[in-house]
Formats: C-alpha cells, sequence, structure tokens
C-alpha cells in the first residue's frame, strides 16, 4: 500500500502538478512562464515539451536543467515532494526485504 500511494505521489509531482513551464525562449537568456503540468512536461507548445526532456537526458549544462526543471520555489518544493515519493516507495519495498517482514 506504501509503495503504490509513494508512487502515486511522485507521478502526481512529475507530470500533473501545475507548475511554470521553464523551457529556455529563443534568446537564450528567458524561460518560458506558460502554464504546464507536472514538473518534467512543457506548456502546451511541443517544442517547449520536447526541450524539457531533452535538457533531463542529454544533461548539456548542468545549471541550465535546474533553472528549467524548477525556476521557482513552487517547483523546487514538486520536486522534492516527487523524489521524496519515490525514496519513500524504494524505502517500502527495501525494508521489508532485509528484515523478513
Amino acid at each position: 500500500m506504501i509503495v503504490a500511494l509513494s508512487v502515486g505521489v511522485s507521478a502526481y509531482a512529475a507530470f500533473q502538478v501545475p507548475v511554470w513551464c521553464g523551457a529556455v525562449n529563443r534568446d537564450g537568456r528567458t524561460y518560458c512562464r506558460n502554464n504546464a503540468y507536472g514538473v518534467l512536461m512543457g506548456c502546451s507548445k511541443r517544442q517547449h515539451r520536447w526541450q524539457k526532456i531533452k535538457m533531463i537526458v542529454l544533461r548539456s549544462k548542468v545549471g541550465n536543467v535546474g533553472r528549467s526543471v524548477f525556476p521557482t520555489a513552487k517547483e523546487k518544493f514538486n520536486g522534492a515532494l516527487a523524489v521524496g515519493g519515490l525514496l519513500s516507495a524504494v524505502a517500502a519495498v527495501i525494508v521489508p526485504v532485509v528484515t523478513g517482514g
């Protein structure tokens, strides 16, 4: 039960929570402030969705990835929520295996 809830929290934070897009605009210095859903997803512009996924996978510059994925405190909190949910899910699977319960 804990594993399912933890995975659910992580999925919600990664793909459904309302946030800013945060993709890099054409000028290369500013970030998109359109509404998006999920820390990992971009706004309604197809290029922005691909750009955010590409930045996470390729990681050309770590600072740009951090600013793009987490442009405001709200996104940083949602990212921490997603990571916490994943850690909780891992702990819920590993602890019973290690302790035999």
